[in-house]
Formats: C-alpha cells, sequence, structure tokens
C-alpha cells in the first residue's frame, strides 16, 4: 500500500509541475519532479527501514528546506533559458480563465516590472479614449504604461473600489467592446491600479472552451461507474468483501450491502461540489458538471471536482463560491456522522491507530470525533477504547475528512480562495506559507497527515486574483470564513491529553 500510495503522489506531483512552470525540457521536467519528490522518498525510506522509530524532524525539515531552495535555484535559472516567444505563449496562450488569471498575476507584478516595454497595444487614438474613461471622481489617472499582454493605469481611487471598478468597467466596455479584461489591482506597495489584458473569450476556439456545453453523458457516466466501485469497497468493510465478478453474477444482493457506505459518501461529495455549481451559477460563471472520479480500490473514489471557466469578478464572489462547497458538504456529513457514530460499537483500542483504522478508531485523534463520541456513546467510551464505525459512519467520517483538506488555507484550495477574499491576495500567501510549516509540524504527531504536508507543498501558496482584488468583504463573511477555520482545527487536530481526561 506505501508504494501505491507513492506512485499515485509521483502522479500528481509531475502533473502539477507539467501545468504550473514554464516550458521546460523533458529533461528539466524530470529533475524538477525529481526535486519535489525527494522528501517523500527519504521519508517512505526511513519509514520502511526503522519501521517503529518516527521519521527525525531533522529529515522532515532538513529535506523539506533543501529540496525547496533546489527547486527555487533552478526554476529560476532555467526561466532565464527560455526563448522569449515561449515566455509569451505561456502568458498569452492559456484557454479561458487560465489566460485572465495568468495575466491578472502578471498584473499584479507590473509596477515593479524592469521588462523592455513592447510595441503599444493602443495608438494614440485610442489612448486619449481609454483616458476619457477616469474621472476625477473616480479614479484620478496619473499615468499609463504598456506592458506585455497589458495596458496599465496608475492614479488615485476617489470612492469605494467596488464603484469605482464597475464604472471604470462599464466606460471601458462602452469604447472597446469585449476586447480587454478590466482587472483592479495592488502593487507591492499596496497602491491599487487598473490594468487591461486581452480578452481570452474573443478568440471563437477559446470562447468554446470558456462556454462548454454540459456533458450529462459523461457526468452520468463517472457518477454509476463511481457508485459501482464506492459499493464494492462497501461491501468490504461490511465484513463480505467481493473475490471476483462471478460472485456478484452468483450472489447480487450482496452489493446492498455496500449501499450504506456508497451512497452517503457520494451524496456528501455531490453536496460539496453540486455547492460550488450551483453558487457559480448564482453569479453566472461559466462552470462545468459535478464530475466525480472513481477508483477501483482504497476508498472507491477520489472524490470530485467542478471546473470554473469565467474569472472572478471580486473577492466578495471569490469568498462565496469557495465556502459554498465546504459548508454544503458539511450539511450533509455531519448528520449522517453522528448517526453512524451513534450505532457504532466500542471496542479495545490498539497499539496503532490513524486516520483510516475504521475497525478500531482513536477517537482522540480528532477533537470533533472526541466531542461526538463522548456525546452520543457516553461514558462508555473510555481512554483505552476505541470506535468500529458503522459504514454510514465511516462516510460521515471522510466527508469531513475531505472537508478538511479543502478548508486548507492554501492556494487554489477552498480554504485558500477563502483566506484570500479575507485578507488579500499576499495576506492570503502569507497564511498559506504558515499553514504549510504547522502542517508539517502537526505531521511529527500524526504520521497520516505526511502525505497532506507534500500534498500542500505542491499547491502555489498565491491564490489567482479577481478581476477587482481590491473591494473587501464584509463582517457577515468575516465572521463566516473564520467559523470555517475553527471548523478545520477541530477535525485536524488531536485531543490534548488535559482535554482527553476531562471528555473521556
Amino acid at each position: 500500500m506505501p508504494y501505491f500510495w507513492l506512485a499515485i503522489l509521483g502522479w500528481l506531483t509531475y502533473f502539477i509541475l507539467k501545468r504550473s512552470v514554464p516550458p521546460l525540457s523533458g529533461r528539466q521536467l524530470w529533475l524538477l519532479w525529481l526535486v519535489m519528490m525527494s522528501p517523500s522518498l527519504l521519508w517512505m525510506g526511513w519509514t520502511l527501514t526503522n519501521p517503529n522509530q518516527p521519521i527525525p524532524p531533522a529529515l522532515v525539515f532538513g529535506s523539506f528546506m533543501v529540496c525547496s531552495f533546489l527547486y527555487l535555484l533552478m526554476l529560476r535559472n532555467w526561466r532565464g533559458t527560455l526563448p522569449t516567444q515561449a515566455k509569451e505563449g505561456q502568458e498569452a496562450n492559456q484557454p479561458g480563465p487560465g489566460q485572465a488569471s495568468n495575466a491578472a498575476k502578471a498584473a499584479a507584478a507590473i509596477a515593479a516590472s524592469d521588462r523592455p516595454k513592447p510595441k503599444p497595444p493602443l495608438n494614440g487614438e485610442e489612448e486619449n479614449q481609454l483616458r476619457q474613461c477616469f474621472g476625477w471622481n473616480t479614479f484620478v489617472l496619473n499615468k499609463i504604461e504598456y506592458r506585455l499582454q497589458a495596458v496599465v493605469c496608475q492614479g488615485q481611487l476617489r470612492a469605494e473600489a467596488d464603484k469605482v471598478y464597475g464604472t471604470i468597467k462599464q466606460n471601458v466596455e462602452s469604447r472597446f467592446g469585449d476586447r480587454f479584461l478590466v482587472l483592479l489591482q495592488e502593487d507591492f506597495q499596496g497602491k491599487p491600479f487598473f490594468a487591461l489584458v486581452p480578452n481570452p473569450q474573443i478568440s471563437p476556439k477559446l470562447r468554446k472552451l470558456v462556454n462548454p456545453t454540459y456533458r450529462y453523458g459523461l457526468a452520468s457516466f463517472l457518477l454509476l461507474l463511481t457508485l459501482l466501485t464506492t459499493t464494492l469497497i462497501g461491501t468490504g468493510l461490511a465484513g463480505t468483501p467481493v473475490e471476483s465478478i462471478e460472485s456478484i453474477l452468483q450472489a447480487p444482493r450482496l452489493l446492498l450491502q455496500g449501499l450504506p457506505y456508497a451512497i452517503p459518501l457520494l451524496l456528501i461529495l455531490g453536496f460539496h461540489e453540486s455547492g460550488h455549481f450551483f453558487a457559480a451559477r448564482h453569479y453566472k460563471l461559466k462552470t462545468t458538471l459535478p464530475y466525480f472520479i472513481p477508483v477501483p480500490g482504497l476508498l472507491g473514489t477520489f472524490g470530485a471536482f467542478v471546473q470554473i471557466r469565467s474569472p472572478m469578478p471580486n473577492r466578495k464572489t471569490l469568498f462565496d463560491v469557495g465556502i459554498a462547497g465546504p459548508l454544503a458538504g458539511l450539511v450533509v456529513a455531519l448528520p449522517l456522522l453522528i448517526w453512524g457514530v451513534s450505532h457504532s460499537q466500542i471496542v479495545p483500542l490498539q497499539e496503532q491507530t490513524s486516520f483510516l483504522n475504521f475497525a478500531a478508531l482513536n477517537p482522540r485523534i480528532s477533537i470533533l470525533m472526541t466531542l461526538l463520541g463522548r456525546m452520543l456513546l457516553g461514558s462508555e467510551l473510555t481512554t483505552t477504547s476505541a470506535v468500529a464505525l458503522h459504514p454510514v459512519a465511516i462516510a460521515g467520517y471522510l466527508g469531513i475528512l475531505v472537508t478538511a483538506l479543502n478548508l486548507m488555507p492554501i492556494g487554489q484550495l477552498d480554504g485558500g480562495h477563502m483566506v484570500h477574499a479575507m485578507f488579500g491576495q499576499r495576506g492570503g500567501a502569507i497564511i498559506g506559507q504558515v499553514t504549510r510549516v504547522l502542517v508539517i509540524c502537526l505531521a511529527l504527531l500524526q504520521r497520516d497527515l505526511l502525505i497532506w504536508a507534500f500534498m500542500l507543498l505542491l499547491i502555489p501558496a498565491m491564490d489567482e486574483p479577481a478581476l477587482n482584488d481590491v473591494s473587501e468583504l464584509d463582517d457577515r463573511r468575516d465572521g463566516i470564513g473564520l467559523a470555517a477555520l475553527a471548523m478545520l482545527l477541530l477535525i485536524i487536530l488531536p485531543v490534548p491529553p488535559a482535554l482527553a481526561n476531562l471528555l473521556l
């Protein structure tokens, strides 16, 4: 099993690197992959050779720091050798919202850019029309600069950011149509500026990618296939594993024993992604249907996903779309977990425990599980006992673990979108870096979190900016975000011994 997880992690690492780094040669990409995989290879090597000893902190932090330094050094050196055409192609030819977000990220660093000025995308008459889009009561325009794939308008805000953005955007569209996307960003000194970047939806080919038709057939097929794989896993969790197709054909009623696990799990995942889907549709963002990922083994699925094809218009929309998934998933997961734990059995505590030891789960592995166990199982649950989870409880428990992973405040995870909307792009990036370090420290106590810690290292800490990335959230949304982060801590933090003695 460790080798299987290592193979999955290696594939995910290569996939993320291929999509996130500049166009490199095959040898360069594989060298970056090897550097990124080195910590996990070292950690697994120690675990296999020293199964009864924890990984030394020096090995954990040392491998992480050295490999991170090598990764950044190699990437910086190789970026300087890229052809100019390849660099421009990476920034200009990404389809759909990827191009808009890449242009937005480039615009965030425009004020400090030292690149040579390219040929202006606007002629003299068009530049005069652009100047007329700004006014003394909205945005006092100081100067217009031309950067690669962007027209930068520097000045001073004279009203609330959201009102100014709406007015300027309407003025630009009235003069230039859909030729540009209008961005309101902040430079490294915190000064707001407008940027006009080419609209990727102008191209008919790219417009087709940004405006996909719903593929109901594919979504239905993946849902049915995931239902089958999770049902097969559920029969094993119920005590009657399916060993071959012939056994299913001879006794198809065996599959019924896997439904108490499969259906709740799919409901949780479906509600989570539907939350993103309907929130995106509420703000008229273009998105795909929820697609499930079937896996013939392990838990029966790797979850589900929704692709949003439109750039986020502002931080309010970013927050609402990001938080909608975890909230919708918790609405289903928590009642199912409560019902399942109340129908679970208390068993003796084993020496070896983990997050996925469903036959004898140590409730003290999570503050939330300890509270639920004490509330639902009463005084029978002691410091020397564990819980054999009911299949419905397993589904609910996996649902809250998936929610916790998505609530990690890093990069493009739901939690990353949330803290970006709450604290700004740079504030969210700082929180993401701190979270990485804290998860690594927590992994020293919970070895199951090592895989989480390494996965979080692969996710860029800075989230993609919204078009209007200056307007702040209201107090109500800030409160909801803080409550979501508190739920994350309840799920992943183990119970301190002093608190365990009081509760159990």
